[in-house]
């Protein structure tokens, strides 16, 4: 998201849509679906006219246009419309779909032709939080994390893990994951849930723990929206602290880089916060990685020049309280210590914890602002294990890449062992894996060129991966047939399509993930 961004155009972006990418295209709505809904009795309101932005996300690529969108007041709007389309039953071609933010990437929570659930609607149903031995916070499902963070803190709370951003909803990155630095301590987000309500795609509401209806609990959790809509959770908080020492630090040794991430995510005592990221330039001039961090040596790091070569940064924060400052120093000078980093590039600042974990919105305020936020998004995110992350290091960033100045490229390990294996999400098979995400922006709307040389790279990663033998995973996984989905999912396929058969046995929910398709019959005999 720290990319040179130019002015965009949106008419020119969505006639290259329509023209230049196939499938791609805006759908007309279903003229007989108003007059199916009309007789629903809602608190909410459907809305047949103005569906064009539920047609929208944040990858800008895909364009497929609903017939409605409801906007619940209450979840019983949410039950009543899926429990209605489920009725219509086979001959119906009706589907839904819940939207929170619309931070999807491929147009995951659209609905062709179908009803998109307006889930940000649900915003108001309350936040309560729980302090005690072992405190937790109740939260609507279309509620965002920042909000959550901002009610949590008033009691001096914080949820473990989080994403990278804020402005997500819960029940978007629950049906995914949800990962971030603190992912290798806590796990991801679904790992630090307690209970969930959720509709599913037959319009019953459950509320499932792993006490109660926990095959659906754990179905829903990095599910992608197939079991059901997640309409609360109960999420696992801790005591949050007040300030954060941020830090980061270049290597431009591979191996030491890496080595250096598993020896700290892998420490009794360690930083609360491990990421990182691939500096690709070969001009030698640095992109913007240390913004406004101080470096420990002006002179010298002033004098630094990265020569062209290929770098890594490091990035660290702990947390702790201003009385424990001096402590907080000591911990931090022996942890980088231990490290063995470019002694000049050591930046550091602090900052109280909110501002770090908002980070990312800081960012998007200024791209807003210049119009520059709404551009393609063809992201692509991998978890590669650990014994086969320098093949695909020589190969991707050594040859397939010329550059990262579209975008950043994340790179950090996480633990196998902090992730329920009982979820739907699925990972590497080793106890050790590293998330690498590619997050490129197209420099405008209407920059076709560089969109398609950045789908040009992920097809060439991916056909690396496959040719290579590299057993990665997608995360926020995109496929087009079942078949690879089926590829995706492995020996847990079955369980899989199990579940979705007891929990969506029409394949109402989630069609933009591409995974079941509804089968309509004609009602004629």
């Amino acid at each position: 998201m720290h990319c040179l961004l130019r002015q965009h155009s949106v008419v020119f972006l969505e006639l290259f849509l329509v023209l230049v990418l196939g499938g791609i295209a805006m759908h007309v709505s279903d003229p007989d679906v108003p007059s199916s809904l009309d007789a629903l009795r809602l608190e909410g309101n459907l809305s047949f006219h103005d569906v064009s932005l539920a047609a929208k996300d944040f990858g800008n690529r895909f364009r497929f246009l609903p017939s409605a969108i409801l906007h619940p007041v209450s979840v019983s709007d949410i039950a009543a419309i899926i429990k209605h389309v489920f009725q219509m039953g086979p001959s119906s071609k009706l589907t839904v779909a819940a939207r929170g933010h619309g931070h999807s990437l491929q147009g995951q929570a659209q609905a062709d032709g179908g009803v998109v659930i307006h889930m940000e609607s649900l915003r108001g149903g309350g936040t309560r939080v729980h302090a005690g031995e072992r405190p937790y916070v109740d939260a609507s499902g279309g509620e965002l994390w920042i909000n959550v963070l901002l009610e949590c803190l008033k009691h001096g709370l914080a949820p473990k893990s989080w994403t990278d951003y804020l402005h997500l909803t819960i029940g978007g990155t629950l049906s995914n994951a949800g990962i971030s630095g603190q992912a290798f301590r806590h796990g991801p987000q679904i790992s630090n849930v307690h209970q969930l309500e959720i509709v599913t795609g037959k319009g019953e509401l459950l509320t499932c723990s792993t006490e109660e209806n926990a095959a659906l609990f754990h179905a829903a959790l990095g599910g992608l929206g197939q079991f059901g809509v997640i309409t609360r959770a109960r999420i696992a908080l801790e005591p949050a602290p007040e300030m954060v020492k941020w830090i980061r630090v270049l290597y431009s040794d591979f191996s030491s880089f890496t080595e250096d991430q598993e020896k700290l995510i892998s420490a009794r005592e360690t930083f609360d916060y491990i990421e990182g990221f691939v500096i690709i330039n070969r001009t030698g001039l640095l992109n913007n990685w240390r913004s406004s961090f101080n470096p420990q040596d002006p002179v010298q790091a002033s004098r630094f020049d990265s020569d062209g070569r290929i770098l890594f940064c490091l990035e660290m924060t702990k947390n702790f309280n201003r009385d424990e400052a001096d402590v907080m120093h000591q911990r931090v000078e022996a942890l980088l210590s231990r490290l063995r980093y470019i002694p000049s590039t050591l930046f550091q600042s602090e900052v109280t914890y909110l501002e770090f974990l908002d980070r990312v919105h800081v960012s998007e305020v200024k791209l807003r602002s210049k119009g520059l936020w709404e551009v393609p998004h063809p992201w692509l995110n991998l978890l590669i294990p650990r014994t086969r992350i320098k093949d695909f290091a020589e190969e991707v960033f050594g040859k397939i890449l010329t550059d990262s100045n579209n975008g950043p490229i994340l790179l950090y390990p996480l633990h196998r062992s902090k992730w329920d294996n009982r979820t739907s999400a699925v990972i590497p098979d080793e106890e050790v894996f590293y998330l690498v995400a590619f997050l490129s922006s197209a420099l405008s709307s209407s920059d076709h060129d560089n969109l398609e040389r950045a789908l040009k790279q992920n097809d060439k990663i991916l056909d690396f991966c496959n040719k290579a033998g590299i057993q990665m995973k997608q995360y926020l996984p995109h496929y087009t047939t079942q078949e690879e989905w089926k590829a995706h999912f492995g020996d847990r396929w079955e369980l899989f399509a199990h579940r979705k058969g007891i929990y969506d046995p029409l394949s109402i929910l989630a069609p933009g993930q591409r995974i079941f398709r509804k089968v309509v019959r004609s009602s004629r005999r």
